[in-house]
């Protein structure tokens, strides 16, 4: 039998987690097929640390917004190229490219373009189904792709609408959460007394989020500390780099706080009682662990100005939370209602209202079921592996 290779593009942090929850579940679906695998990337740690043989590493780069992204269009692009080359000269049996919009767009666009005979699949695809910005988009999307795996419901059916070969297989984080750590097991290992107010700060993953982010949530977070003496913040670093900058942050605004390593991440959300998160992935984890939380998000004032005058963009919601359902679960503040004032104001609320709070625990049993069965992962690792041609899935 042939050695198959597969080549998988992402970015950000978020991009290499699903990334490499995919990667695993690909090694697990192999080795019951008996199939011989080679998986190549461009994504991040995470993707190497489950086995991946790395081009390149993207998960610090990336941004949302006009102006916001300037910074990393050089870095983006020799990427691009490399991967280009990759491709070129390498033939890999299945191409799979995971959120990152643009950058992937383009690598699909030269893949049609370049290497029409090889098979791409499309697994969590840019959330044009949210924005709707342009159809010419929604068409790229279903263009560059063989296979669309989608992670929502509603996802798979605005992409089949618009002819795309949709298969919905739930969201990979029901997946992830099955190991995720019991309350009691994470305010232990943290060494969190069972009646201190524990509260968790999720203001970025992205470079951008530390200026436009970090000064409102901890605005609110010193504001919350004044109401509730007793309360504590803990704050996941999703990079390294990140944490020079959020120190400093923590000082500036006198907050009683706690920085953590990546690696202990998933603590800190399971341990929370409430938790002020950027909109993102990490809402979903804090959904599927029965925490609290107020989402916001901010960008470039001029980037919001030219999203709502030019482009008039609307969105019926920003967190997955949120979109999962397409019901307001969780409070968004987004943009100018993004304020200290409003963000402690609902967490407050949720710390203070037994009622608000039980109204959002229930809340999150809906989106739970919306999100899929567990398997998702292995699922999608079975349509992948569907697309690889029969001279690999064969005996020699």
């Amino acid at each position: 039998m042939t050695k198959a290779r597969i080549f998988i593009s992402t970015g950000e942090v978020s991009g290499d987690l699903q990334g490499s929850l995919l990667v695993t579940a690909l090694w697990r679906q192999a080795e019951q097929m008996g199939l011989d695998l080679e998986i190549l990337a461009i994504g991040g740690d995470r993707m190497a640390q489950a086995g991946a043989t790395m081009l390149g590493n993207t998960s610090s780069i990336g941004s949302i917004g006009i102006f916001e992204s300037l910074p990393y269009v050089l870095p983006i692009v020799r990427m691009q190229r490399r991967a280009n080359r990759y491709l070129a000269d390498h033939m890999p049996d299945v191409v799979v490219m995971i959120d990152y919009g643009s950058p992937n767009l383009r690598l699909g666009t030269y893949i049609r373009k370049h290497l029409p005979q090889m098979p791409t699949v499309y697994y969590i695809a840019p959330q044009e189904w949210v924005w709707s910005l342009s159809s010419r988009v929604t068409q790229q999307v279903v263009k560059v792709s063989d296979r669309l795996l989608a992670v929502f419901a509603e996802e798979a059916r605005y992409y089949a609408h618009w002819g795309g070969n949709t298969t919905y297989v739930g969201h990979p984080l029901i997946d992830r959460m099955q190991a995720a750590p019991s309350r009691a097991q994470a305010r232990d290992a943290l060494g969190i007394a069972p009646d201190d107010v524990a509260i968790a700060l999720v203001p970025a993953s992205r470079h951008q989020e530390l200026k436009y982010l970090v000064p409102v949530m901890f605005q609110a977070a010193r504001q919350i500390q004044a109401k509730l003496p007793q309360a504590r913040f803990w704050v996941p670093l999703s990079l390294p780099e990140f944490r020079p900058a959020l120190e400093a942050s923590i000082r500036q605004y006198g907050l009683r706080a706690t920085l953590v390593n990546p690696a202990e991440s998933r603590q800190v959300l399971a341990a929370a009682d409430l938790a002020i998160a950027k909109s993102g992935t990490v809402n979903l984890e804090l959904t599927l662990q029965n925490v609290p939380q107020v989402v916001m998000y901010r960008v470039n004032p001029v980037t919001a100005w030219i999203a709502e005058h030019i482009l008039r963009f609307s969105i019926p919601f920003m967190s997955p939370t949120n979109l999962a359902v397409m019901e307001p679960v969780v409070p968004e503040f987004l943009q100018y209602h993004a304020t200290a004032d409003s963000i402690s104001q609902a967490s407050l609320e949720l710390l203070l209202n037994p009622q608000r709070r039980q109204r959002m625990l229930d809340d999150y049993q809906r989106v739970r079921q919306a999100l899929g069965e567990p398997g998702v992962c292995d699922r999608a690792a079975q349509e992948i592996l569907k697309m690889l041609p029969a001279r690999v899935l064969q005996p020699a």
